[in-house]
């Protein structure tokens, strides 16, 4: 229980990395706030079935405790409430995981701007930008009142994979996601004086509710989906990645990787933790030398 005492939020921890991430800050003793926009009474736009109630669950059944707050992150005056809650009812504020998103359907995969849906272009950043902004504004104030305070913005793919090879994205979601870098460059520096640190950090090719759905597979049997996607064979589940950001917030020392974008494959290299599985996957230098590439896809030397 390496984070008794510690206070933690996760921002949009309906599902996938996130929820796993609020489990595994639980599991190691921290109190966690899960905030979303789906709840056991409303949906988000993503119109999935996770609840934030349902990761307190989890959070419950791995000897944590959390609350479920529905906040809209893009609402400031929602943020600024759970603000006021948390130093109401605790003071601080500890760990700030920002994983708020949603925008999966707006991707468009390949389609060149003037193509796309103007409203989804403005719609991705808006969730990957702007909400992130919001609740650093409101919630940066708890986080920097005490020194070893952890700020993890999650993203999707390494800083040096978005700038040099992704390429079949939409602008709207390319924006989204690589603003995670420069984000956390930024607040690296406004949080040092305070002894806090900002990163950000990426899953590989995680296996989350959404994904095993898309797939049409279940994760007792997700190489089946290996027929439609042979490079998948690299992926992680979402509870590798909370590993690895719970050990992060453990680290004493942390502060040494402020302002850099971490995948979970470095930080599973750097603390020595596995998957479920036993394996320890390393999927964005997979991703690099054997997906792109078009070599054959086996992960030997890769998990």
């Amino acid at each position: 229980m390496e984070l008794n005492g510690k206070v933690a939020v996760v921002a949009g921890g309906t599902r996938g990395a996130s929820r796993a991430i609020a489990v595994e800050l639980g599991r190691a003793g921290a109190f966690v706030y899960v905030t979303g926009r789906t709840s056991g009474t409303q949906r988000s736009e993503v119109n999935r079935p996770e609840t934030i109630e349902q990761t307190v669950e989890l959070i419950d059944q791995a000897g944590g405790e959390g609350v479920a707050v529905r906040v809209d992150h893009l609402e400031r005056e929602q943020v600024r409430a759970l603000a006021e809650r948390i130093d109401r009812e605790h003071g601080r504020l500890d760990v700030l995981v920002d994983g708020i998103w949603g925008g999966d359907g707006n991707i468009g995969w390949g389609k060149p701007v003037w193509e796309h849906s103007l409203d989804e272009s403005l719609r991705m950043i808006r969730l990957g930008i702007d909400a992130h902004i919001i609740t650093s504004h409101f919630l940066f104030p708890l986080v920097i009142r005490h020194p070893g305070g952890l700020v993890v913005e999650m993203t999707d793919g390494t800083a040096e994979y978005n700038a040099k090879y992704r390429k079949d994205t939409s602008l709207g979601f390319h924006m989204a996601k690589a603003a995670s870098h420069p984000l956390v460059v930024a607040e690296a520096y406004q949080l040092q004086g305070y002894g806090c640190t900002a990163v950000a950090v990426t899953p590989g090719w995680l296996r989350s509710e959404a994904m095993l759905d898309a797939f049409g597979v279940t994760e007792e049997n997700w190489r089946d989906a290996l027929k439609a996607q042979p490079y998948f064979a690299i992926s992680e589940t979402p509870t590798f990645t909370g590993r690895t950001v719970a050990a992060l917030a453990a680290d004493a020392h942390k502060e040494r990787f402020s302002g850099q974008t971490l995948s979970s494959g470095e930080l599973a290299q750097i603390y020595e933790i596995d998957d479920v599985d036993g394996s320890r996957p390393d999927a964005w230098r997979y991703v690099v030398e054997v997906q792109d590439a078009g070599k054959d896809p086996d992960t030997t030397g890769y998990r």
